[in-house]
Parts: structure tokens; sequence; C-alpha cells
């Protein structure tokens, strides 16, 4: 007789399998959202979750009815069983442990939120509004509120978004793989606004990845903590049309542009020695800028970095104003401040390089995603930092998305791009068989060019008020020429020649200027092939360089009367004007970031003066439109006197169309120059209109008693005048 065999248990419809259970307890689990949340079961639904900690779980609708209790199917906290609902929607979890109850909200019940139209404009790298899609978002979706997560990383064999709100647990958010464009999302119910977050990644080995800040963070910690920080929407009640107006409907380089270079972290400090909030800053640094006359605050980057001595060179977080200066609100209240008062605000911005601290882009998902694999061309010696790979379109999108984003979402006026030079050349302080030729052999970064000149197009396109400018140090044609004529792009472009000639030439003795005459004048050779920007930047008052006071030659008073001259050189010198904070009152002390300006040197007579005749510079360019409206064009120079070496006197004229001409001329010799004869180009009274030997400034007060004569002499106009000592003089014609 056979003994009867035992029929095999039925698997209920709403049950998985062991292995499932055990993928999804160990956080491996393919796609948790085949497994989790509400699927059809028979004829009916069920829903399985996976709760740590819960003892019993009932499953609810959002509107809080009850829809069937759930069977922990392991002890470890999965549940599943048969839910009473007609269709499949979102649910809650009433989850209990002893005398403990809470709810959570099931993410794997709710539908994507990106759409195919989404995947094909990141595929196609058109996508203008990625910022609105990456990252995190604080959105309604299906019925519930909470934090969308969204990120790139096509090669990852799993992704989570872990942060205070799962205990940091990667089991518990697993995203949801887009594998048309390599992005995983998922929407995070219940979620608040102001949580850390960052992203577990396991590579396609399946190794874990140190955990990653949000490439696209609209906020993060203050360091030296490094995780992103979930932000609600930015929301600023905007006072600026006026100004945008303005900016929109103008010729910029026929504008007058004087641009203060800040440091924010280290303009002025708490008594404490903390940083100033952006608030804090907007009561003091606008009104300053506004009394001294520039037109424009340029600011070091201020988006998220770890390390202070990179001044934020070294960004990890190109989408977040640094937590240092307090939320991204602030900023946005700093920048509607600045406009209020017609005053633009320019971001320098680094597309050039990247850090490679464990929570940053580098290796993001255990690949070089945003970088290139080789450190031939994914790596700078100079930096120690990688590069973009500015031949994968999403990286590519990354960047002009995020120069876009600067725009629209806190009206930057402008952006000023650093490093290009590093961009443009494949042997870029690389030695030969350190990099890779072009495709034609050459050592031209085909790529970085077709990027910048996308981003530029792309910028001044939607953005037509904002002006982009360039730090290129090298001869490369057409930087501030339309990319449809073959240039790059940008509207203007850092003119270091000029920067690099004229502080030769300042700090050599004035007995010796005479044999470096043409250090001063070959710059007119080149100064309209560019629409060119004068920088006396920060980078000529660090790493031993000293201040431009100390680079001075002379006892104090020919120190501070040399650079009276220079700044009033530079003013009358076709180009805009940039000089950076702190030299403005000639401190003695080179810059750091570590510490605030020397603010008390102000108490004293002679930086006092510096200050003022600054101020004075800038309101004289402003007003004068023959000093500004034709920077950028031949036509607005005249040479006077290009060819006195053995005085060390140089004379021109700036010229506008239909305005009154302005004469500049510099001594640069501490010999006083009676009856100095110098051609005009209209008889009568000129005006001298600045002086920089003015006693208000420090000078010893020579000069021509405000006025010269100009008559006509044999059909020569010209006038004798005065030359002070170590000066710099503007006239203008009376009528």
């Amino acid at each position: 007789m056979k003994t009867p065999k035992t029929a095999p248990e039925v698997k209920r419809p709403w049950e998985i399998s062991a292995d499932e259970i055990a993928a999804i307890l160990a956080g491996s689990h393919a796609n948790p959202f085949a497994a989790l949340g509400v699927h059809q079961a028979g004829d009916g639904f069920a829903a399985r979750c996976f709760i740590p900690g819960a003892e019993e779980v009932t499953a609810m609708t959002l509107d809080g009815t009850a829809v069937g209790d759930l069977k922990q199917l392991h002890p470890d906290g999965f549940f599943a069983g048969p839910v009473k609902l007609t269709k499949q929607q979102p649910v809650r979890y009433r989850a209990r442990r002893g005398d403990a109850e809470w709810a959570v909200t099931d993410p794997y019940s709710f539908g994507p939120v990106l759409g195919p139209m989404d995947d094909y404009y990141v595929r196609e790298g058109s996508h203008l509004r990625l910022f609105d899609k990456m990252g995190a978002h604080w959105i309604k979706h299906e019925g519930a509120q909470g934090i969308h997560f969204a990120v790139w990383a096509p090669n990852a064999q799993r992704v989570s978004v872990v942060g205070d709100f799962n205990n940091w647990d990667g089991r518990r958010h697993v995203m949801r793989f887009r594998s048309g464009a390599g992005i995983w999302e998922i929407f995070a119910p219940d979620v608040p606004t102001g949580v850390p977050y960052k992203f577990e990644i396991r590579g396609r080995d399946g190794v874990l990845l140190p955990l990653k800040a949000d490439p696209f963070a609209r906020r993060s910690e203050l360091r030296p903590k490094t995780a992103s920080v979930t932000a609600p929407e930015l929301l600023q009640d905007w006072d600026d049309e006026a100004h945008l107006k303005h900016w929109r409907e103008t010729d910029k380089r026929r504008q007058p542009i004087s641009i203060y270079e800040v440091h924010a972290g280290s303009w002025q400090l708490r008594q404490d020695g903390t940083f100033l909030s952006w608030d804090e800053l907007a009561n003091t640094l606008i009104p300053y800028v506004v009394d001294m006359g520039f037109t424009h605050i340029e600011f070091l980057p201020i988006t998220e970095h770890p390390y202070d001595p990179s001044w934020g060179y070294q960004t990890t977080g190109l989408y977040a104003p640094s937590a240092r200066f307090g939320e991204p609100e602030g900023f946005a209240r700093f920048v509607n401040g600045c406009h209020k008062v017609g005053i633009g605000v320019i971001l320098d911005w680094v597309p050039a390089h990247f850090p490679t601290d464990e929570h940053g882009l580098g290796w993001f998902d255990g690949t070089a995603l945003y970088e290139h694999e080789d450190p031939r061309k994914g790596f700078h010696p100079d930096w120690n930092t990688a590069i973009y790979n500015f031949g994968r379109t999403e990286v590519l999108s990354y960047l002009v998305n995020n120069a876009l984003y600067w725009a629209e979402k806190f009206h930057l006026d402008g952006l000023r791009v650093d490093a290009v030079a590093s961009m443009l050349y494949l042997d870029y302080s690389r030695k030969h068989g350190e990099w890779i030729p072009n495709e034609y052999g050459g050592n031209e970064n085909l790529e970085a060019v077709r990027f910048l000149q996308d981003m530029n197009t792309r910028i001044y396109a939607e953005h037509p008020g904002v002006m982009t400018i360039a730090e290129e140090s090298t001869s490369w044609p057409k930087v501030s020429q339309p990319v449809h004529e073959g240039g790059l792009g940008f509207g203007f472009k850092w003119n270091m020649g000029f920067m690099h000639d004229t502080l030769s030439y300042m700090k050599r003795e004035p007995v010796h200027r005479q044999f470096h005459h043409n250090e001063l004048t070959f710059g007119l050779l080149y100064a309209y092939s560019e629409n060119f920007v004068l920088p006396l930047s920060h980078d000529e008052v660090v790493h031993g360089k000293g201040s431009l006071i100390a680079k001075m030659p002379g006892d104090d008073w020919q120190k501070f009367a040399n650079l009276r001259a220079y700044y009033a050189f530079m003013w009358g010198y076709p180009g805009k004007k940039l000089l950076f904070m702190g030299q403005e009152f000639a401190q003695w002390s080179e810059w750091s970031e570590a510490t605030s300006l020397d603010w008390n040197l102000l108490q004293y007579r002679m930086h006092e003066g510096m200050r003022r005749l600054v101020r004075d510079l800038n309101f004289t360019y402003r007003s004068k439109p023959a000093l500004h409206a034709r920077d950028c064009e031949g036509e607005g120079f005249e040479w006077l006197i290009a060819d006195d070496q053995e005085n060390s006197v140089f004379a021109w004229l700036r010229k506008a169309p239909g305005q009154k001409p302005v004469a500049v001329i510099t001594n640069f010799t501490p010999v006083y120059r009676e009856n100095y004869a110098i051609r005009l180009p209209l008889e009568g009274r000129w005006r001298e209109v600045l002086n920089t030997d003015a006693d208000i400034y420090g000078g010893s007060g020579k000069g021509n008693g405000g006025r010269v004569q100009a008559v006509n002499a044999g059909g020569t106009i010209a006038a004798t005048i005065t030359l002070p000592p170590l000066a710099t003089i503007m006239l203008e014609p009376e009528t």
C-alpha cells in the first residue's frame, strides 16, 4: 500500500519568494518596485512593504481608511497581504511595535515623476530645465506631499537615497532606474525640506561606494559636513525689472562697467570671527559698493565647497550657494537688494575642474562618469583635480543647465568663467607624452570649445541681459566674438596682458622706467582685438605676491603716489575695470581668506585718500561717456604722447561720438614738470577733472589750478601744463 503524497502548499497571490524577500532585506533586489508597493494579486490587489522595527502593519489609503492588515513574512520587517482596493493606488501603513505606533507612506506605491520626454531630451542633450527635474524637489504627487529625488548614475547596479528620514538605511528608498536616460528616481512621500541626504550607490561590480552628495543639490550642509539638504523651491519677490530691462536692452560694451571683486568670506567678519550672512553682507557691502561707485560686484565662487583655502574654486556643489553664508534664499535677497540700487552681481563660475573629494563627482557611479577615465585627459596636474568630460552629452547638459540656473533662479548679471585656457588646451601644464592630441593631431580641446560655444549661445539666447566673461590667459582668437563668426561667444575677456605688463612696469624704480616704455604702449596694439576687462584681481595679491601697494617702489609717499597714478592710468585706459577688495584703500598685507580686510587703515590719511580716489575714478568713468562708451572700439582712443620715454610720460585722448573728449596724462617719475607742452584737439580752456596728486587723495597738491589753456599756434593746438610728480591728470574742454 503506497503512502499518499502531501499536497504542496499553495502560494497565496500576495506572497513572493523567500529569495526576493532576502534580496529586499539585503538591499540587492534588482527592481524593488516590482516587489514592493501595491500590485495586482489574482482578482484583487495586494500590498507589500519593508518597515524595519515593525511587528504589525495595517495598510490604509492616503485619507486614512484601513484596507487590510498585512502578515509578517520576515521578522526583520517584511509584510504582505491582500488589501481592499478597487485600483492600484498609493497607500500608507500604520506600523506598531509594542506601545509605539507610527505612519509610513509607501514610496513604492507611487508611479514615476519623470516621463519619456524627459528621457528623450536628456539623451539628446537639449533639456534646458534639468534643474527642475534632477536633484531633490518638494512636490505634490498622486495626492501626497514629499520629495522627488533624481540622479544620473547609468552604470550603477543600485542607487538609494539615504538621510535622516530613513535612518540612512539604503534598503528603504531604493530608486527606480530609467534605463533610457541612465537616471534613477524616487518620490519619497512625507520627507520634509531642510533634512540632509546623500545617495548610496552600489557600482556595477556590486561594491558599495562612499556616500555621494547630490550633483544637483540646491542646498548643502555647512562644512565639514558634506550632505546635501532638501530645499523648497526658491521663492523671492523680485523688485528688479528696471535693472534687468536696462541690461537686456543696452550694448554692454558701451556701458560703464567697474567691478568690485569680493571674497564673501573675508570682506568682513563678525567680531567672533565667523562669516557674515547674506543679509548682514547686504546691510554693509551693498551700501559700500554704491558709495564707491562700482557698477558690479563679482564674487569669488560662492557655490558649495569643502575647503576654505580653495576660495571656492574647488566646488562640489555647483547648484548650491555655500552654507557658510546661510540659506539660498539669503543670496537671492542679496541679489535683489543689489539690483534695487543698480548694482549687478557676477558669479565666478568654475566648469574647468572639480575636486576629487569622495562625496563629490569623482567616479560617481563607480565609473569615470563626469570625468575622463584616462588621466591624460581627466586630471589637472596643477590643482590635483578632475577635468569634466566635455565630450559627454550629459556632462555638457549638467554644466549648461547650471549656467542657466543661476541666471534664471538668482537673476545673476554675469558669469566670469575661470581657467578657460586650461579648458582650451589639451597640453595645458603637461609635458610631451602626458596628453592626447585631438582628432586632427592638435592640442586644441575641441570638445571644450564646443561646450563653451554652446554655453554662451544658450545663455545669451535665454537671458540676453547676462554677460559672460572669460579668464583666458593666452592669445586664443575670438574669445569674445560671436559663435556664428567662429568665436567662443563670450561677452568679454580678461586682459591678462595689460595686468602683467603694467604691473611689471610699475614695480620698477622710476629711473629705470624709460627703458621699459613699451610695456605700457604695447597693449594698444591689441586693445581692440577682444572686448576686454582690465583685471587687478585676487590672483595678484596672494601666494607671496604681496598687495598692490607693496609692489610699488620707493618710500611710502612714492608707493602711494605710484599706485594712485596707476589706478587713474587704468581707469583712463580702454576696457572695463576690475579691482579686488582691499586694494581700493591700499591694504598693505597680502590677502588671506582667513581674516577680514584691514578696515582700520581707513583712519589714516593716505589710505582714506586712496579710497576717495578710487571712488572719484569710478564716478568720473561713469559720468564721462568718452571714458567708457567706446571702451571696446578703436575710434575711442587717440595717442597724444606715446614716445616720451625719457620722461616716462604717456598721454592719450578718449572719445565718444557727440561727447566731450577726455585727455589722460600720466607722469610716471617723481619729477615735477612745469611748462610741459601737449597737443590737444580743441582750443580754449580745459578743466582738470581729476588729479591724483590732489591733497584730498594724499598727494602733494601740485597741479594746474583746475584749468589749462589750449591755443592755436601755427595750426597746431597745444597747451602748456604742469605735470605733478608720479601722477595722472584728466582734462576735458569746458565747452
